[in-house]
């Protein structure tokens, strides 16, 4: 089998968080993987002193500055086909849920959603891939431009694969298996764990109860998990990649420092659309491979 992956997300520096292991392990098994990200991520708080005039508030650069880091990124996982929805600045990072940049007229949030499925079949179309993954119907955490790509995403598994709609955006295709990012309680738990051994504080120690963690999830909803430790190197340098929004020695950095590869290079995922494969070695059952029970 040919092997294709689409993955759908709203910011640069998204995909890498949540997939670069998995990416670059499916480029390097030959499996043709394509990004499409929603925005440019012009809302995004600088970290790097010296930029800080990209800011929305200042200059208003930094979704053409982020362009540059993505394409670094995606040079480090080996992933040479990304792209924008609907091209690059289309669509405008529309910042937290009820901030004054919901409302700007190119917010992501505020986008005509018929529309944007349409850019968004079609790449489906022209991709054809087997599998999509992209984020659950909360975003993972709440943040409206996370919400909308789900909305977009699940709406063009749906119309792509629906002959009558848009025959314009080439032939229709049918997604075989869609998965929603997902982060397991017992992980994140064993995160928590790991950072108290070496004397550091959780990283969501403001949150409260572990339960209020936004983007966990119950250990009995996930389906799959990506071993991706072999490609963790390049994981690490695309995350390096996007100076702007991930800060090397914060607690994600201090822990992948120490755990090293199974932190940057595990990825867990849930089902949502499609037949679940077999399960791998594991004891959980869970599926060890996106394309698992697909045609080979």
């Amino acid at each position: 089998m040919n092997r294709r992956l689409l993955l759908v997300h709203a910011h640069p520096d998204d995909e890498t968080i949540n997939n670069g292991a998995t990416m670059a392990r499916y480029v390097a098994e030959g499996a043709a993987v394509t990004l499409l990200t929603c925005t440019l991520g012009e809302e995004g708080e600088v970290l790097v002193p010296e930029l800080a005039q990209l800011e929305a508030a200042q200059a208003d650069q930094l979704g053409g500055y982020r362009i540059s880091e993505l394409a670094a990124a995606m040079a480090a996982l080996g992933v040479t086909d990304y792209r924008f929805l609907g091209g690059a600045g289309r669509y405008r990072d529309s910042g937290m849920m009820d901030t004054p940049a919901n409302d700007k007229p190119r917010a992501f949030w505020r986008a005509d959603l018929a529309e944007a499925v349409a850019h968004a079949v079609a790449v489906v179309r022209e991709v054809r891939p087997q599998v999509l993954v992209t984020y659950d119907e909360v975003g993972g955490y709440g943040h409206p431009d996370h919400i909308q790509a789900h909305r977009v995403a699940m709406a063009a598994v749906e119309a792509a694969a629906d002959p009558a709609y848009r025959p314009d955006l080439g032939e229709a295709w049918e997604v075989a298996k869609v998965y929603w990012n997902a982060m397991p309680r017992s992980v994140v738990q064993a995160g928590i764990d790991a950072m108290a051994a070496l004397g550091e504080a959780s990283p969501f120690e403001g949150l409260g109860d572990l339960d209020e963690v936004p983007f966990m999830v119950s250990d009995d909803v996930v389906t799959t998990v990506v071993d991706g430790r072999a490609h963790a190197a390049r994981k690490d340098a695309a995350m390096r990649a996007h100076p702007t929004q991930i800060m090397v020695d914060g607690p994600f950095f201090a822990l992948s420092n120490n755990l090293g590869q199974e932190v940057l290079g595990t990825e867990y995922y849930r089902l949502v659309r499609g037949a679940r494969g077999p399960a791998g070695p594991g004891e959980q059952g869970w599926e060890d491979d996106l394309f698992a029970g697909l045609p080979g």
